[in-house]
């Protein structure tokens, strides 16, 4: 009985392993196209923006503004927006369904506007959608972390 065990068992870790390379793919292919999305968002460059955000992009801000595609990558490459630094603390994915992935954790930002400059660390949550065979960016929410406050000695 203990043999026919191991079989199977041994069996059945051969059979999940495609599944598991399959799932490393999805990772590196996201981790790869949201890499994309910061270079992309931090260079201001339209046809980057264009190609990584989904039309059916709604970004919204911590502030609570919230963005179209269109209204985003106006503000971006119009001045009105830049990101000169974005660090992130924490980055998870998870696929909970084919083509759609979640995009989790904390980010530090410093954002470059009309009236200043800003530097806050974000908690979010991001939303990718497979369009064609492509990976793209498809909603943003973010909430502003509180500074941390110093230990007392």
């Amino acid at each position: 009985m203990k043999p026919l065990a191991l079989h199977l068992l041994a069996f059945l870790a051969l059979a999940l392993l495609p599944l598991r390379a399959a799932d490393d793919a999805a990772l590196k292919a996201i981790q790869s196209a949201d890499d994309e999305r910061v270079a992309a968002t931090m260079s201001g460059d339209r046809g980057r923006l264009a190609a990584i955000y989904s039309d059916d992009l709604r970004y919204a801000h911590s502030s609570g503004a919230v963005d179209t595609k269109a209204s985003y990558i106006d503000a971006l490459t119009g001045g009105k927006l830049k990101y000169v630094g974005w660090e992130y603390q924490e980055r998870n994915f998870t696929f909970p369904a084919p083509g759609i992935a979640l995009m989790s954790g904390r980010a530090k930002v410093k954002v470059g506007k009309t009236d200043g400059t800003a530097e806050m660390v974000l908690a979010f949550l991001g939303v990718w959608r497979e369009e064609k065979g492509q990976w793209h960016f498809l909603a943003w929410q973010s909430g502003k972390l509180a500074d941390p406050t110093p230990t007392q000695k």
